[in-house]
């Protein structure tokens, strides 16, 4: 964002610790906040009756989770989840809904990132009705990284099922498939991408939609 803006926004930012596992909020509760990740990922969950979810998308360092306050909406049927441990700048509600009333380059650089979030969305939930798990699994293995430092996650095979929607088995022997071609290595919870290129070239096409929607949208010279 333009340097005046961010240099105005600063004194309004808290800087908070996210834990894997924190809920940032529940379905159908008004929001009190919104979350820009510096070093986290946040996963936003649609949740059945029946306590069973699926991820619907992932925000990390070019994002903002709570975009329901920016459409003036204050809840949303979602749940927001910490998947990977970082740190995050907090923002109140008024004040976002401050920011918002005044307009200005701050308004469209978010009007534009909420774009990219609905492309990933929907693209996620092709990928879900069209795609194998193993070519799911290569998909959120890349979008997780694109919004982390490193090749590193920490995640249980539990939670990477929760996220997919689907059953631990499926993720073990998907995990597996890839392990075996020397993609990652999993162990104990933590994966290590030792091919991304070859992840790449594993994955479907819905990996590389979303990344060219969310560059086309928020390029780098502008995002930073």
């Amino acid at each position: 964002m333009p340097l005046d803006v961010r240099v105005g926004l600063e004194p309004l930012l808290e800087l908070v610790t996210l834990n894997l596992g924190d809920v940032l909020y529940e379905s159908g509760i008004v929001q009190e906040h919104v979350y820009f990740p510096t070093d986290c990922i946040v996963s936003l969950l649609y949740v059945l009756e029946n306590g069973q979810s699926a991820e619907i998308a992932v925000v990390g360092f070019e994002g903002m989770v709570g975009v329901s306050l920016l459409m003036g909406g204050g809840s949303t049927p979602n749940r927001a989840v910490v998947q990977s441990a970082g740190h995050a700048f907090r923002l109140g509600a008024s004040h976002i809904k401050q920011l918002v009333e005044q307009g200005g380059p701050l308004l469209h650089l978010l009007l534009r990132y909420t774009q990219a979030l609905i492309t990933q969305m929907s693209q996620t939930a092709v990928c879900n009705r069209h795609h194998s798990l193993e070519q799911q699994l290569c998909r959120w293995l890349l979008l997780s990284l694109d919004r982390l430092p490193g090749s590193d996650l920490v995640m249980t095979q539990e939670l990477i099922a929760n996220m997919l929607g689907v059953r631990r088995e499926g993720v073990t022997e998907a995990a597996g498939k890839l392990q075996r071609l020397n993609l990652i290595q999993y162990a104990r919870g933590h994966i290590t991408v030792l091919d991304r290129p070859g992840l790449e070239r594993h994955v479907c096409e819905c990996y590389e939609v979303v990344k060219r929607e969310t560059d086309r949208l928020l390029p780098h010279e502008t995002a930073t």
